[in-house]
């Protein structure tokens, strides 16, 4: 479910958000409630992820008008149900609420713990927020708690990078991702790369990147994805650690998902859709009663099939052959037989009797290994 509003707009995102304005916010909240409504009778989530934009800059009545409709509607319960949070706009009484409903984990939008760095990214946070919003959440009784970084900030050298991952870690979380800042266009960190302001230096995007590795399996955290990592031993389903984030294994492994909410995608019975990208048409469309669907696409069994090759590549163990099969119908040694063995030839990935799954190398570049999947 996606919550499209924001204090500010950050400078590297690329994603639909839009300022919080309370009248808006509030037709939001109302066509949300119908939106679930549209489709309660459809599923039983498993897991459940209120993604943004910032979900938590949402006030408690409008959490509650969400949440009351989701019980009625039979919508809670999911094993696995994460909000995303900014640390400015944590409460107790949020904690307590969302709780009470059954959200058992919260993803927490930290992306550096240097207050420079968080002003060059123009996040409305400072780094004491941080720690103050984690003890909150503690106190709010979650005990699996994600922490997001960023790094390859332009002006973060590796030291800067290294202190923040040490004060991240100090946290205590159960769960950590860290992405590189990826420059898109529209953004205005695209735009001062343009001008020149500053450079890119893919040297120190690795070292920061190793320094990522090291530092989290020294302090108890198991990579299962390129940018993912989280405690626990693993358990029997495909070797992932008992804290990851089973919404977005979900993805990975092809698996079907609702999207609500403005610009959410969603992928069901093989068919792929997409929301409008514009809050007021959604609320209007709702209003009507209607679906707020701006596409929809149905892709070739083969097709889907090459995609979920390559999203499922991401994860440290790969694809089991068997899995694969069960999950796409396909044999994945027999149709990209060509692309495995080229990949292994560059020494980007590796294969046995078991799993085919990329190499250390290869998960660093494995954007564009992937793209050898797509059909």
């Amino acid at each position: 479910m996606h919550v499209p509003f924001c204090a500010q707009k950050c400078s590297y995102c690329a994603f639909y958000s839009e300022a919080s304005q309370g009248e808006l916010v509030q037709r939001y909240t109302d066509a949300l409630v119908r939106e679930l409504a549209l489709v309660a009778a459809e599923l039983k989530p498993e897991t459940i992820f209120f993604g943004g934009g910032t979900p938590s800059i949402l006030n408690l009545r409008q959490w509650e008008a969400i949440l009351a409709a989701m019980a009625q509607l039979g919508l809670v319960g999911a094993s696995e149900w994460t909000i995303e949070c900014n640390p400015a706009t944590v409460s107790l009484d949020k904690c307590k609420l969302w709780r009470d409903y059954g959200v058992n984990r919260i993803s927490m939008g930290v992306q550096s713990l240097d207050d420079a760095m968080l002003e060059r990214l123009g996040r409305i946070h400072s780094r004491a927020q941080v720690f103050k919003s984690f003890d909150i959440l503690r106190r709010g009784g979650f005990e699996n708690i994600n922490v997001d970084l960023m790094f390859a900030i332009p002006g973060q050298t590796t030291d800067v990078w290294r202190a923040t991952l040490a004060d991240a870690l100090a946290l205590g979380s159960e769960h950590l991702s860290c992405y590189e800042v990826i420059y898109e266009d529209d953004t205005p960190l695209f735009a001062q790369l343009q001008a020149g302001e500053f450079t890119l230096d893919e040297d120190v995007a690795c070292e920061m990147y190793d320094a990522l590795l090291e530092t989290a399996a020294r302090h108890g955290f198991t990579q299962y994805e390129i940018a993912n990592f989280a405690r626990g031993n693993g358990s029997t389903e495909s070797d992932i650690p008992t804290y990851a984030c089973r919404h977005n294994v979900n993805y990975w492994r092809g698996g079907e998902y609702f999207g609500l909410g403005p610009s959410a995608a969603g992928y069901v019975n093989g068919i792929r859709t997409k929301n409008w990208s514009n809050t007021t048409l959604y609320c209007e469309q709702l209003d009507k009663g209607d679906r707020a669907i701006e596409s929809r696409e149905t892709l070739p069994p083969l097709c889907r099939a090459g995609e979920t090759a390559a999203f499922g590549l991401r994860m440290t163990t790969g694809w089991p052959w068997q899995l694969f099969e069960a999950s796409t119908g396909y044999d994945l040694r027999t149709h990209w037989y060509e692309e495995i063995q080229c990949l292994i030839h560059q020494g980007w990935a590796t294969q046995d009797d078991v799993r085919f799954q990329l190499t250390p190398a290869g998960l660093r570049f494995a954007d564009a290994a992937a793209e050898k999947f797509l059909r």
